[in-house]
């Protein structure tokens, strides 16, 4: 029985309980709050693991390559799933610097920008309406997406060779 049917009538033999002893009755009280609380505490966590989930069917493509990628746990990729909930999002990078691609996510998303060192294998937002893959390193201000898990040469073999074109959907 899962704990949304289970509450009630646990509540109901507690007020029963509470009822036949009077002297007990604020200790029982408090028992119903310690369900209370843990009731909640067991939807926000199984809340929050359907939607890492969610995040975490999200896929990731550079070029034709499907590329293993995990991503951040904020606001920013919350975003962008919901733009590739109905539809891949597809992204024409361009190469800039000689160690990153760049392209117009054709909107501005939420952001929560900080100076950080974006390394081989980092996505991040730029400007809130700009996503960046790294093959190489920058320092700057970004606000994280998620990493590629592949190493340097492979992030370089996929992205320093030309502009690509970089597609976000939602996993099978």
């Amino acid at each position: 029985m899962s704990v949304k049917r289970l509450f009630p009538v646990l509540l109901m033999a507690l007020l029963l309980l509470t009822g036949c002893a009077s002297e007990k009755g604020a200790e029982k009280e408090s028992i119903v709050t310690d369900v209370t609380v843990t009731e909640s505490a067991v939807e926000d966590a199984s809340e929050t693991q359907v939607i890492d989930e969610v995040r975490q069917a999200m896929k990731l493509m550079i070029g034709e390559t499907l590329v293993p990628v995990t991503w951040e746990k904020n606001a920013s990729v919350d975003a962008l799933l919901a733009l590739v909930e109905d539809a891949p999002l597809r992204i024409p990078l361009s190469m800039y610097g000689g160690f990153e691609q760049v392209g117009s996510l054709g909107q501005s998303i939420v952001s929560d920008d900080r100076k950080m060192i974006a390394a081989s294998g980092d996505v991040v937002l730029y400007s809130g309406d700009q996503i960046v893959v790294f093959y190489g390193s920058n320092s700057w201000t970004y606000t994280p997406l998620g990493h590629v898990e592949l190493k340097l040469e492979e992030m370089t073999h996929l992205l320093a060779n030309g502009d690509v074109t970089l597609t976000i959907q939602m996993g099978d």
